[in-house]
């Protein structure tokens, strides 16, 4: 009796020692499975004038903008607007096709404004889901272009003039008004006016603020944070390029513009978004150009 005893207790011995064995082997791979690693996927930051891409943009725009997603940009700038479309594609379409890639369109550069399409204009940008109606010059023929660069005709204070019109226009429809500069707005013409100062002091905060491109003013010899510290609040957004030792556009983090330093005065400059932009890549290929871009954004803090 005593030897059946023992022969029991030894197989109920060996059962449960196997049935614990088999349960912490599932347990552990239990627990292996849930252990595994999970590598986050690299969030998209940061956005791009499309302004550089515009030869690929007009040859085929939707696999253009899924490489700017595929290179890492959040949103982007549309700079092609024509017959009420948006490259092409009707303001409901281009902001479908956006999404569909995980990009918007935060703002339009719209330089064929006139106070008779004005209307027309603001819809089709609100209707493409885009947020800023930016004026990137002079608009209705006072730009000037020639020999000794860029200028204006007729007064700043027609310049005012229009841009508090479609500034109320464009917050009446739910849009913001931004107007961009280049280098001769920050340079004193020959009766001294400054056409950035005047247009920041009488523009209507309430309908105008501006987009500040950090080369072209860096260009005029002017350091952003002067204007930063007599305006805050009122440059919005920026446009991001640098610039190399001879004088020309570069790759964001390649040239000499210390972005580091601007940076730190977002808040104080009212920046809510910014973009890359390369008007000419001299020689680089622009997709390349942009890749080397938000590497250097990245570098330098920009989120």
């Amino acid at each position: 009796m005593k030897k059946y005893f023992s022969l029991f207790s030894s197989l109920v011995l060996l059962a449960l020692i196997g049935f614990t064995s088999c349960n912490s082997k599932t347990s552990t791979e239990e627990s292996t499975d849930t252990m595994e690693p999970v590598v986050a996927e690299p969030s998209s930051f940061g956005g791009l004038a499309l302004y550089t891409l515009r030869d690929s943009m007009a040859i085929n725009p939707k696999s253009t903008l899924q490489a700017v997603a595929d290179a890492g940009y959040a949103y982007v700038e549309a700079a092609n607007y024509e017959d009420g479309k948006f490259y092409g594609m009707t303001p409901a379409e281009f902001k479908s096709y956006l999404e569909s890639i995980g990009l918007t369109a935060k703002s339009a550069h719209m330089g064929m404004v006139t106070m008779e399409n004005a209307d027309q204009l603001i819809a089709d940008v609100k209707a493409a889901g885009i947020e800023y109606f930016v004026i990137p010059v002079p608009p209705m023929g006072m730009f000037t272009f020639g020999p000794n660069g860029m200028g204006m005709k007729g007064t700043v204070e027609d310049l005012v003039e229009i841009l508090n019109t479609l500034g109320e226009k464009c917050t009446n429809a739910g849009l913001k008004l931004l107007y961009h500069n280049h280098d001769f707005e920050f340079k004193a013409m020959e009766d001294g006016t400054v056409i950035e100062d005047v247009l920041l002091e009488k523009c209507n905060p309430e309908f105008v603020n501006f987009q500040m491109d950090l080369f072209w003013v860096t260009k005029a010899g002017v350091d952003p944070l002067t204007y930063f510290d007599k305006y805050p609040g009122r440059f919005k957004s920026w446009h991001v390029k640098d610039m190399n030792g001879e004088g020309n556009f570069a790759p964001v983090g390649t040239g000499s513009i210390d972005f580091q330093r601007i940076l730190n005065e977002k808040a104080k400059s009212g920046m809510e978004y910014y973009l890359v932009e390369q008007d000419n890549t001299f020689g680089l290929d622009p997709m390349e150009a942009i890749k080397i871009s938000h590497i250097g954004l990245e570098s330098i803090g920009f989120q």
